[in-house]
């Protein structure tokens, strides 16, 4: 069951417009390794852990990607807030845009839309957790890049905190693991 709460779990108040900003950020929107590829992830993979704690463990996580997606959001419409077509074809957005106007759409940072095969649910515990352990530590890195490209402090706060937070869903996973493969799932 969800709640939904209208406060993100970081502050996003962009307040600069960078299109191109914008455009490296929907990677994790909807690319390979994006936050709406681990909500979904992990939703799906929880039906397969064999008690509550592995259920609850992938339950909870996945809903606080949801909302990591709704903070990479919010930071492209703040990011393109006011954006004239020139300015959006400049960064490379047009085709995006001709497409879904100024409407945020699952894709990477190339255009390629969301795709499904960006993950595995293999229905065996360790098997599924050691893939998420991985795409934690994928997305770890995308953050890292976005973080080098990002040049407002105001986009630097979000990502850091959410670099921080791959981080220490790794080490929920790397736990879970752990206690299955000592219960000898």
């Amino acid at each position: 069951m969800f709640k939904y709460m209208k406060t993100l779990n970081y502050p996003v108040n962009i307040k600069r417009k960078d299109l191109k900003m914008a455009k490296y950020l929907y990677t994790q929107f909807g690319g390979a390794n994006s936050e709406l590829a681990a909500a979904l992830r992990y939703f799906s993979q929880k039906f397969s852990m064999p008690d509550e704690k592995g259920k609850s463990l992938l339950n909870d996580i996945a809903t606080e990607e949801l909302g990591h997606v709704e903070m990479i959001d919010t930071m492209i419409k703040q990011l393109t807030a006011g954006a004239s077509v020139e300015e959006i074809k400049a960064a490379g957005l047009g085709d995006m845009y001709s497409e879904h106007g100024m409407g945020l759409y699952p894709a990477n940072a190339s255009g390629v839309p969301f795709s499904a095969t960006y993950f595995a649910v293999t229905g065996d515990p360790l098997a599924d957790i050691s893939e998420d352990m991985a795409a934690e530590q994928k997305a770890r890195a995308v953050y890292e890049n976005l973080i080098e490209l990002a040049t407002d402090e105001d986009v630097l706060g979000v990502l850091l905190f959410l670099r921080q937070r791959e981080i220490v869903h790794f080490n929920r996973f790397k736990e879970l693991f752990k206690y299955y493969k000592k219960k000898g799932y």
